[in-house]
């Protein structure tokens, strides 16, 4: 078993979050269980973790308001397990900060592949050389510390929005396709999921404009993709 992956599992039904135990030990990783919303606070608190599993309908504290903690916290990889089917659930979610949305009942090998996944996604960031620093107007982004600043105030991002942020200032002149944009950031192949690419940019768009709303900083070049607002 792979010690040093330790995945925080908050789900309060005993018999599925035993099944996602199982799967997590199975796939080489170290589950710690959590059985409510109150419960899941409290090791929240005490460690960072590599991974949370989070059911939405959870008792002391939903699953949307650890969802809110768990992204300010930091850069941690979020997965919810949900029986909530609704469209507007899941878009909520994405746009909370969760990198994966699955639904009940589940298939026991698709968790384990989109853990595996989403796992791999953020490991495979730290592997590329990043500047000491990045400056592009008043943003200055740490990447070793995935610091972002605006207008010297600091902006907390999920890792997606970071990662977004990130390759766009990087290289402030080119326009990001959303194919192009999509398979770099989440690395898989792109098959037209607008939906999650717009919620992504909305969301770091609108953190940005909190803490300066006198600039825009990115752009749509409508029938291309995004970039940095020169």
């Amino acid at each position: 078993m792979n010690e040093s992956i330790d995945i925080l599992i908050i789900e309060d039904d005993e018999a599925i979050n035993r099944l996602l135990c199982s799967i997590v030990k199975r796939s080489g990783y170290h589950p710690k269980p959590a059985y409510s919303g109150t419960e899941a606070m409290i090791y929240l608190e005490q460690r960072r973790w590599d991974m949370v599993l989070i059911d939405l309908m959870l008792p002391g504290m939903s699953g949307e308001r650890i969802l809110e903690e768990v992204t300010a916290a930091g850069d941690c990889p979020v997965i919810i397990i949900s029986a909530k089917l609704e469209t507007q659930s899941k878009i909520n979610a994405l746009r909370g900060g969760a990198d994966d949305y699955i639904t009940k009942p589940f298939d026991v090998e698709e968790v384990s592949a989109r853990i595996d996944s989403c796992l791999r996604r953020y490991g495979g960031r730290t592997v590329e050389k990043q500047p000491a620093e990045i400056n592009y107007k008043d943003i200055r982004i740490v990447p070793e510390a995935k610091q972002v600043t605006v207008n010297n105030k600091t902006v907390k991002l999920t890792a997606r929005e970071y990662d977004i942020l990130y390759l766009l200032v990087s290289s402030p002149g080119k326009v990001y396709a959303k194919a192009d944009l999509f398979e770099r950031v989440w690395n898989e192949p792109y098959y037209g999921d607008d939906n999650t690419i717009n919620v992504h940019l909305s969301h770091v768009r609108n953190k940005l404009y909190e803490a300066n709303p006198d600039e825009t900083y990115i752009e749509t070049i409508w029938g291309m993709g995004y970039k940095m607002n020169s």
